[in-house]
C-alpha cells in the first residue's frame, strides 16, 4: 500500500522534539498542536484549475466542483463554466478575500452568461478528521442582464480510490424538494456527509410552460449518479454532456424537434440516483439565488447547518480583515483606502491559488550522452535524442502548492514557487515551510527537482505534449533559497514577533518564529536536502574555465545552463531572453552564476545557524570565488556592464553584451555591496529611461538593444514583476546603507516602488485581473491573465517603507 505524507512542517518538528521534553503535559500539548495545524490545512480549494473545487490534501479521495450556465438559447455547451479558462468572457474573478486555515470569499464576474456568481468557503474545525466545512454559492444577475435570467448550476462530487459515496434520500423520480444529503466514508476522512441545501425561499424557478416539467419540475432539485472509470474522473465536463445528450435524445424522441422543451428544461440531467463514483446535484433558477454546501465530519462533534455557516462566514470576513490589517497593511502612499481591496485580492488569490496534486510524471532518464551538451552543435544532438523517446512515467508523487495562475499555468513551478512564498511568509511560516517541504520531498537521490510538475492526467490536460517530458539533468532557478533566507533572517531578528490575539491560528502559524528552536528543527532536517540539491547544481550546470584559459580567481566557480537551443534557454527562466549564438559549450550564464552566489550565501546562513561549523567554512570559500568570478567572467569593462561570455571563432573567451535584467544580475541577487565599484554602473542602467527605465517599471531588455521587442518578445522588453521585486528590495537596502549611491538609490527605490504598484493597481481595476506582464509603454497587462502567482508581490511592496520624505531628484 503506497503511504504518502501529508503532515505540516510542525508535525515534524514535534516528531523531532519529543525526545527533549520530560513532561507528558509538554509531549501532549505539541502533538495537539501538529494535528491543529494539519486538521486546518487538510481541507481547501486545492483544484485551483477550477473556478470552485474543494478536495483534501488525500491522494484519491473525495473531490467536489461546481459547474454552471446560461440556459436561455439552445447553444447552452458553450456556456458552462468549469476549468479557469483565459477567454470565457469573464469581467474578472477570484478571491476577495481568503486565508488558507479558515476560508474565505471569491467572486466570479461572469459577463458571458450575465451573473455574478459568489462562493463563500468556511471551514470549521472539530473532531478527528480535519473537520467540516461549507461553501455559500449566490447568484446575482448583472446589470444587463435580461429581466428572467435562466441559470443552472450544478454541483458534484466524486470518490476516487477505495472510499464509497452515495445519496442517503429515498429515490423520488421527481426530484427532491428538500435538502440532498450524501453519506460516504473515505481513508483518512472518515465518515462523513454532504448537504446540498434548498436555499432560501426567495429563490425562483422557471415556471411550467412544456409537458416535459410534469415528469421534471425544475422547482426541484435533480440528482443523477454513475460509475464512471477512475482515469476518467476528472473530467466531470464531458462526463455530464455525454448524460445531458442522452436525456436530450430522449426529449427529442418523445417532443419532436418541433415541440422540443425550453432549453432550461432541456439541458437538465436524469433524475437516476443510484450506486456510483460521480454524483450530479442540478438545480435550475430565474433570476438571482442562493443555496449552502456543507460537508460534515462524522467525528465533528455536531453536523454543520446553515445557520453555522453563516456565524463562519462573517467570522471569516473579520479575521482575515483584523490579520490582513496587522499583517501585510499597505504602507504609504499605498495607505489609502481605494487600495485596500486590491491589495486583499491579490494576496488573496495567491494563497487561494494553493492546490494539492497528485499523480505520475513524465521523465526522460535515459540520460543520454549529448544532454551532457559538451559538444558544439550539442542543441542539435539534444533534439535528435529527445525524439528517441525513452521517457516513462514515474510516481506518483504529491505536491502542495502554489501556482502561477488559475487558467493557464495551473501545476507547480519551481521557480515561480519561491516569489510566491515571500508574501506568505509574512502571514503563515508553518504554511510556507510546508509547501518547502513539499518541494524537497521531490528529489531524487541525485539531488534534481523537475522544474514543472506536471502530476497527473488532469493536470497534463493543459500542458501540450513536448513540454510535459522533464529532464533530470535540467535545472531552475533555485529560489527556494529566497524562502530560507526570510526564515533565517526572521529568527534572527531583534524585533520579536507578536502573537496576533484576533487568530486562533496564529500561535500555529508563527511556531517557528515565537519559538526559534522549532525553526533550527526545521533547518535540521531539511538540511541534508539542501546539500544534495547544492551539490547538484554544481555537478551539473557547472562552466568550463580551464579549456578556454580563461583569467579568473577560481578555476572552479563558473556556471552553464543546460537545455540550451538557439531560440531559448528555457531553464533559465528568461526563456527568449538574448543570448550568445550559436550556442556554445564554453558559454558561462551572468544570471546562473549570480543564483549560484544567492544560494551558496543561503547555504552558508543555514549551516551556521545550525552550527555545522565545516559546512559553513566551506560554502564560505564557494561563496568568496563565486563573487570574485562574477567580476572575473563577467564584467565588460568598455559595455560597463555584466554580460554572458562564449567562446568566439578563434577559442578566445568573450562578451556578449544584451544589458537588460542578465545584467543586473548580481545586483538582483544580493551580491553587490554598497561600497561596490560597480554599483554605481549598475544603477545608472536601471534609471536610464533609454535602458531599462519606464514609468511603470524596469524593462528586461534594453530600448537600445538590437532584439529590443522582436520575436516573441517575451523576456524582450515587458515588464516582470519578480525581476522588478528584487529590484526594489535591493534598492532599499542600498538606500538604507552608508555609501556613495545611498541618495540616488533611495530616489530610485520610490519612484519604482510607486510606478509598479500603482501600474499593477490601475490595470487590476481597468480589466479585473492582474497579469504575467507588463508592456513597457503603455502599462497595459499583457499574455497570461489572471496571474497571481509572483505578480502578488506588489503585495509584499506595499508594505515597504516609504523613503519619500524630502525632495529627490527627478529621474
Amino acid at each position: 500500500m503506497l503511504v504518502i505524507w501529508r503532515s505540516s512542517a510542525l508535525a515534524f518538528v514535534v516528531i523531532s522534539l519529543l525526545p527533549y521534553f520530560v513532561t507528558a503535559q509538554d509531549q501532549a500539548v505539541l502533538a495537539e498542536a501538529a494535528k491543529t495545524s494539519n486538521d486546518s490545512l487538510l481541507w481547501g480549494p486545492y483544484r485551483p484549475n477550477l473556478y470552485f473545487g474543494v478536495k483534501p490534501r488525500i491522494p484519491l479521495s473525495l473531490s467536489t466542483g461546481l459547474l454552471w450556465a446560461k440556459v436561455d438559447d439552445y447553444h447552452v455547451q458553450e456556456n458552462f463554466r468549469h476549468t479557469c479558462e483565459q477567454n470565457e468572457g469573464m469581467a474578472g474573478y477570484g478571491w476577495d478575500e481568503y486565508d488558507v486555515r479558515h476560508g474565505g470569499r471569491q467572486t466570479i464576474h461572469d459577463a458571458g452568461n450575465k451573473l455574478d456568481l459568489t462562493t463563500e468557503f468556511v471551514k470549521f474545525p472539530g473532531g478527528q478528521n480535519g473537520g467540516s466545512w461549507g461553501v455559500r454559492v449566490k447568484g446575482t444577475p448583472r446589470e444587463d442582464a435580461p429581466s428572467r435570467l435562466m441559470s443552472t448550476i450544478i454541483f458534484y462530487a466524486s470518490m476516487e480510490g477505495l472510499g464509497t459515496l452515495a445519496v442517503e434520500n429515498e429515490p423520488n423520480q421527481l426530484g427532491y424538494e428538500e435538502t440532498v444529503t450524501f453519506k460516504g466514508q473515505a481513508n483518512g476522512l472518515g465518515d462523513f456527509t454532504i448537504d446540498v441545501t434548498a436555499g432560501p425561499d426567495t429563490n425562483q424557478h422557471p415556471p411550467r410552460t412544456h409537458d416535459a416539467y410534469g415528469s421534471k419540475p425544475l422547482d426541484r432539485t435533480l440528482v443523477a449518479s454513475f460509475q464512471a472509470p477512475e482515469e476518467a474522473i476528472w473530467q466531470t465536463k464531458p462526463l455530464l454532456f455525454s448524460h445531458m445528450k442522452n436525456q436530450i435524445d430522449e426529449y427529442i424522441k418523445q417532443y419532436g424537434n418541433e415541440n422540443t422543451p425550453p432549453p432550461w428544461q432541456t439541458f437538465t440531467i436524469g433524475n437516476e440516483v443510484r450506486e456510483g463514483n460521480v454524483h450530479l446535484v442540478q438545480k435550475v433558477f430565474e433570476g438571482a439565488f442562493e443555496f449552502d454546501i456543507m460537508y460534515s465530519s462524522g467525528s465533528s462533534p455536531e453536523p454543520l447547518t446553515s445557520e453555522e455557516l453563516s456565524k463562519g462566514i462573517s467570522r471569516t470576513t473579520e479575521s482575515f480583515t483584523a490579520r490582513f490589517n496587522k499583517i501585510l497593511k499597505p504602507k504609504s502612499p499605498f495607505d489609502k483606502p481605494k487600495y485596500q481591496p486590491f491589495a486583499k485580492s491579490m494576496f488573496s488569490n495567491l494563497v487561494g491559488g494553493i492546490g494539492y496534486f497528485f499523480g505520475d510524471a513524465v521523465v526522460d532518464r535515459t540520460y543520454a550522452v549529448e544532454y551532457e551538451e559538451e559538444n558544439e552543435g550539442f542543441w542539435q544532438e539534444t533534439a535528435e535524442a529527445r525524439n528517441r523517446g525513452g521517457f516513462k512515467l514515474e510516481g506518483p508523487s504529491e505536491l502542495y502548492t502554489s501556482i502561477p495562475s488559475r487558467p493557464f499555468f495551473p501545476r507547480g513551478f519551481l521557480w515561480d514557487e519561491g516569489f510566491h512564498l515571500l508574501p506568505v511568509a509574512e502571514w503563515d511560516m508553518d504554511l510556507t515551510l510546508e509547501i518547502v517541504r513539499s518541494w524537497f520531498k521531490l528529489m531524487d537521490d541525485d539531488g534534481w527537482i523537475g522544474r514543472e510538475q506536471i502530476l497527473g492526467p488532469e493536470a497534463r490536460s493543459k500542458v501540450p505534449v513536448e513540454f510535459q517530458i522533464q529532464y533530470p539533468h535540467y535545472a531552475n532557478p533555485p529560489t527556494l533559497f529566497l524562502v530560507l533566507e526570510t526564515l533565517i533572517d526572521k529568527i534572527n531578528s531583534e524585533i520579536p514577533q507578536s502573537p496576533d490575539t484576533s487568530d486562533t491560528y496564529d500561535s500555529i502559524r508563527n511556531a517557528h518564529l515565537q519559538q526559534p528552536e522549532q525553526a533550527l528543527t526545521y533547518l535540521k532536517e531539511v538540511y541534508p536536502l539542501l546539500k544534495r540539491h547544492y551539490f547538484w547544481y554544481r555537478k551539473t550546470q557547472w562552466g568550463d574555465i580551464k579549456s578556454y584559459d580563461r583569467d579568473a580567481f577560481s578555476t572552479k566557480e563558473a556556471y552553464r545552463w543546460r537545455g540550451r537551443s538557439p531560440e531559448h534557454i528555457l531553464t533559465s527562466g528568461l526563456d527568449d531572453y538574448p543570448r550568445p549564438q550559436p550556442p556554445h559549450p564554453g558559454e558561462l550564464h551572468t544570471d546562473l552564476i549570480s543564483w549560484m552566489g544567492m544560494m551558496t550565501r543561503s547555504m552558508r546562513r543555514i549551516a551556521e545557524t545550525i552550527k555545522e561549523t565545516d559546512d559553513a567554512t566551506e560554502f564560505s570559500g564557494y561563496e568568496k570565488a563565486i563573487i570574485r568570478n562574477i567580476d572575473d567572467l563577467h564584467w565588460d569593462n568598455k559595455a560597463n556592464t555584466y554580460c554572458d561570455a562564449t567562446i568566439d571563432d578563434y577559442e578566445e573567451s568573450i562578451h556578449v553584451c544584451h544589458k537588460g535584467y542578465i545584467s543586473i544580475f548580481p545586483f538582483m541577487t544580493g551580491l553587490l555591496p554598497s561600497d561596490s565599484p560597480r554599483l554605481g554602473a549598475v544603477l545608472d542602467l536601471i534609471s536610464d529611461p533609454e535602458e531599462l527605465w519606464s514609468d511603470y517599471g524596469i524593462r528586461s531588455l534594453s530600448k537600445k538593444d538590437e532584439f529590443y521587442e522582436t520575436g516573441e518578445n517575451y523576456w524582450r522588453s515587458p515588464i516582470w514583476m519578480n525581476m522588478n521585486y528584487m529590484i526594489v528590495k535591493n534598492l532599499l537596502i542600498i538606500a538604507k546603507s552608508t555609501g556613495p549611491h545611498q541618495k540616488q538609490a533611495r530616489d530610485m527605490y520610490t519612484k519604482l516602488r510607486s510606478n509598479l504598484v500603482n501600474n499593477v493597481y490601475n490595470e487590476w481595476e481597468r480589466t479585473g485581473f492582474a497579469w504575467e506582464q507588463y508592456n513597457p509603454a503603455t502599462g497595459a497587462g499583457q499574455r497570461t491573465q489572471h496571474f497571481t502567482g509572483w505578480t502578488s508581490l506588489v503585495v509584499k511592496m506595499m508594505t515597504m517603507e516609504d523613503l519619500s520624505g524630502g525632495k529627490h531628484d527627478e529621474l
